[in-house]
């Protein structure tokens, strides 16, 4: 099935709609805890369509709830809404107004995409069975998360099944990504502090050099994935910033080394950190150092349902063709979509939003991240067609 077949499928009012939401959410970004202007924008959005129970469980997230008039069961569909600390460096009529800040994770076209859908859905109540929830969640990219938050204000209360999407701009437009099982991996964070001695460079016998003991530690933090742990399982153990020093002649009293760890497995995310403490204070006591260890957990890994997800898969193939179908491998990447999987099964799929003839092929997180806008549309008839036929959809 071609492009331009898929995209006839859907209206296109609904279409340029949902594209000139997506331009205004990527003109004003927020970032995590702060997107009280995105969720107000959202509420208000929300309120010109007909039959929708809003709510606002946090200041910065926004639930609608869609009850059709015939029984059946409860589908929720998820959003993420907040944007990240980068500084845009594309050259679209649509810039980011706010330095320093960019929707550089698709965040504004998943915001979109469920915006159009809650419209189409509104309009077609009389015919709807069951519920469909639309989940505006606040706080993707920053753990603790958002996704927490609304498990615990009952957001998820009566659903069924939570399915989420992700616009991928490595993916081509036109495929959707699918995974069985394990998706993406748990992201916990680390920041260690090396306390010494610190003095001057010529007379380093006199002081007890964090900078020489940091690297080292570094350095052999990677023995935790190449010699602690079985080569068959998925661990990342990666250092990101180390910070220290204010002169080219004075040895700093202290060194600050942060990190994540990256894992699927539950037994070897529990031991990373004691690995780590172990090898940190091992090396900073041979040299008379100090150092502390703050290990913040963070999402649980995202692993969809079987079941779910073979329905999905199916759903998928009736709308765009087989062909439209990839299965993706999984990633080392963290999400909160997972803690709503915690509590019911969910399936998260991508939606392929790249272009190498347009030149939008920059990864998740880039400065010149974009995404082709013809994947909005696929968005929002991947989410129509899901809700469709799971709320009729019997199990047996």
């Amino acid at each position: 099935m071609t492009l331009f077949n898929i995209l006839q499928k859907l209206p296109s009012e609904i279409r340029e709609q949902t594209i000139a939401w997506r331009r205004h959410f990527h003109q004003y970004p927020e970032l995590s805890f702060q997107e009280a202007e995105t969720a107000q924008y959202i509420d208000n959005t929300l309120r010109t369509f007909a039959g929708l129970e809003i709510s606002r469980p946090t200041p910065t997230s926004v639930i609608a709830r869609l009850i059709g008039s015939k029984p059946g069961k409860t589908l929720a569909l998820r959003a993420d809404i907040d944007a990240l600390p980068i500084t845009e460096a594309t050259e679209s009529d649509y810039v980011s107004t706010r330095p320093g800040v960019m929707h550089a994770c698709g965040h504004d076209g998943h915001t979109a995409m469920l915006l159009a859908t809650a419209r189409i859905f509104a309009e077609r109540k009389e015919q709807l069975h069951g519920e469909i929830r639309f989940i505006f969640q606040h706080a993707e990219e920053s753990p603790p998360g958002g996704a927490i938050e609304l498990v615990e204000a009952g957001v998820l209360d009566g659903v069924d099944w939570i399915v989420g999407q992700h616009l991928a701009s490595l993916l081509p437009i036109g495929k959707v990504g699918i995974v069985y099982g394990e998706m993406m991996a748990s992201p916990d964070n680390f920041t260690l502090t090396v306390q010494g001695y610190g003095g001057h460079a010529g007379f380093s016998h006199r002081s007890v050099d964090t900078i020489s003991i940091g690297a080292q530690i570094v350095t052999n933090l990677q023995h935790i994935v190449s010699r602690y742990t079985d080569p068959l399982e998925r661990l990342v153990v990666s250092v990101t910033q180390f910070t220290g020093g204010s002169s080219h002649n004075v040895i700093p009293d202290q060194v600050v080394i942060k990190g994540t760890v990256r894992s699927f497995n539950a037994q070897i995310r529990e031991e990373a950190p004691v690995q780590l403490r172990r090898i940190a204070e091992g090396i900073a006591h041979a040299h008379g150092a100090e150092v502390t260890l703050d290990y913040v957990w963070g999402y649980h890994p995202v692993v969809n349902d079987e079941a779910l997800t073979r329905r999905v898969e199916d759903i998928i193939v009736g709308v765009l063709g087989q062909d439209a179908i990839e299965y993706v491998q999984p990633g080392m990447g963290g999400e909160d979509f997972s803690a709503y999987q915690q509590v019911v099964p969910g399936t998260f799929i991508n939606i392929g939003a790249g272009n190498v003839d347009q030149d939008i092929v920059f990864p998740h997180h880039h400065p010149k991240f974009a995404i082709d806008e013809e994947a909005l549309p696929i968005g929002v008839l991947v989410y129509v067609k899901i809700a469709e036929s799971l709320l009729e959809w019997n199990e047996t």
